[in-house]
């Protein structure tokens, strides 16, 4: 698709002063305008991409600033204004007594084709996290992003949008977010608040968010995904390596820990005994930095990643890049010493070996993914509390788990797994619920006697709850039964929150 720029600059040069206004609108440059500063007692500047010039020679006075301040919205706590209908942004500064002494007067564009490069990531229903330098265009993305899943693929989408950042200001949201819901946010700090909110009230299937700068935000995005909601979204920060050492919102990739390993484990990897590892499961499933504009780094596996970042290893995104006709080309390819890279060998198509072993809950057990979402089982032993390491190589693997496909694909390497004492377990598709229902087999495991305890007890606080409407808290969960909680409560139309930390987190289910 072609890209189709909106930028209503009709609506955001008429606040400006006449003797700032009149010299913009003849500028043979002004479709590129960036935005317009003001600063009290300097010359008014124009900045366009990579220069910037001066409007006038006449330095801005107070009555240039009030004459913009009264015709924009109201400024929030963020010192932010808007024009309603409209995509742009009044920012103000002021001075020790509160008054304004400068305003940057950015233009906001909506840019229709802008999400075609990462389209395939968007509909795949992944939670995604974009990266770049301010003014890079994440905004721009994420407005698009969420107009591609409401219109296109009919999602119900809610834009939390603080300081009516993605949307525009006034309470008629702009046409650029298409038939998504956009909640508000009436201050900064509330954005945490409302990002539950608007999971609890108004069941959601995506939800947009713009800018995650705290631990409370990153903690209600980990919520959201907890929930099954796709989260897109941006964060503070220009690569992924950058967000790895940053402490309040690294848990958004996983978190990082220290960890002492055994002798025998040292040994095995070939490292020191206290290592940094990987917390928890991402919250976020692909990672993408924006490197310029129009050209991307994607990382579709942030779990392998960050465990190859925190083993010291550089990791090789997928670069993508539009081209000036507008062509999206892939510079290259994920060549991550991943798992699933070292099962793409070829075999023969005949059906392969399907072995059940026991496996002992008292032991480590090394489970090599053939083909199978390291991320993905990382999280099932997880939340199922399994005694379970990934290995590394098949030939250390106490047991292989595979898709289908893989094994027909693989079907003689796999039987000399199986001939070397190492059992197969295959599943049909590579997904969570599968992985799941593997481990369970392969430990055998009564799948339904957790689930049922946890949906009983669910249940029975709901009855309480609707009787007296006073909360009730359940006992600690695992992430993936906390989930079949909150659904439940949904069911019955009551709101639900997961409190306290692991592993003593649980759920907490009321009226309001």
């Amino acid at each position: 698709m072609e890209q189709q720029i909106t930028d209503d600059l009709t609506m955001l040069l008429p606040v400006l002063p006449p003797r700032i206004r009149e010299p913009l609108e003849r500028h043979p440059a002004v479709h590129n305008l960036l935005e317009v500063i003001l600063d009290l007692g300097r010359e008014p500047e124009a900045r366009f991409p990579g220069t910037y010039e001066l409007v006038s020679d006449t330095p801005v006075s107070e009555d240039d600033i009030e004459y913009v301040v009264s015709r924009v919205g109201e400024f929030g706590d963020d010192n932010r204004a808007g024009i309603p209908r409209t995509l742009h942004r009044i920012s103000a500064i002021r001075n020790r007594q509160g008054r304004i002494v400068g305003l940057t007067c950015r233009v906001g564009r909506s840019v229709l084709g802008t999400v075609d490069i990462i389209r395939d990531v968007v509909e795949d229903g992944h939670s995604l996290l974009i990266l770049g330098r301010p003014g890079i265009g994440k905004t721009t993305k994420l407005r698009e992003m969420a107009r591609v899943l409401a219109d296109e693929l009919q999602k119900r989408v809610v834009v939390v949008d603080t300081s009516n950042e993605i949307a525009g200001d006034g309470d008629i949201p702009h046409p650029a977010i298409g038939r998504a819901r956009r909640m508000q946010v009436p201050r900064v700090a509330q954005q945490h608040a409302v990002m539950i909110e608007a999971v609890e009230n108004h069941m959601p299937e995506v939800i947009v968010i713009d800018e995650i700068g705290t631990t409370d935000e990153a903690m209600a995005s980990r919520t959201i995904a907890e929930r099954g909601v796709q989260l897109i979204g941006t964060a503070h920060g220009t690569t992924l390596d950058n967000l790895l050492q940053n402490p309040t919102l690294n848990d958004l990739i996983g978190g990082i820990q220290v960890v002492t390993l055994s002798d025998e484990e040292a040994r095995r990897r070939g490292t020191q005994k206290t290592v940094l590892e990987r917390k928890a499961p991402p919250t976020f499933d692909v990672v993408i930095e924006m490197v310029e504009q129009d050209k991307l780094a994607v990382y579709a596996n942030v779990a392998e990643v960050v465990d190859l970042l925190l083993r010291g290893g550089s990791p090789t995104p997928e670069v993508r890049f539009m081209t000036a006709e507008g062509v999206i080309e892939r510079l290259s390819t994920v060549t991550l010493p991943t798992l699933e890279a070292e099962a793409e060998t070829h075999g023969d198509t005949r059906d392969g070996p399907h072995v059940s072993p026991k496996l002992p809950h008292d032991k480590a057990v090394y489970i090599f993914p053939y083909g199978v979402a390291r991320n993905k089982l990382e999280r099932a032993i997880r939340e199922m509390g399994l005694n379970a390491v990934m290995a590394r190589h098949l030939e250390d693997a106490d047991v292989i788990i595979t898709v289908k496909q893989q094994e027909r694909r693989d079907a003689h390497r796999l039987e000399e797994a199986v001939r070397a004492g190492i059992p197969v377990h295959v599943i049909r598709s590579n997904t969570y619920q599968q992985i799941v229902g593997a481990l369970h087999d392969l430990y055998h495991m009564e799948e339904m006697d957790t689930e049922l305890a946890a949906l009983h007890e669910a249940r029975a606080a709901i009855r309480e709850v609707l009787a007296t409407s006073h909360p009730v808290e359940l006992t600690p969960r695992n992430a993936y039964l906390r989930r079949l909680q909150h659904q439940l409560a949904e069911q019955h139309q009551l709101f639900s929150e997961s409190v306290g930390s692991e592993p003593y987190r649980r759920v907490r289910i009321m009226k309001e």
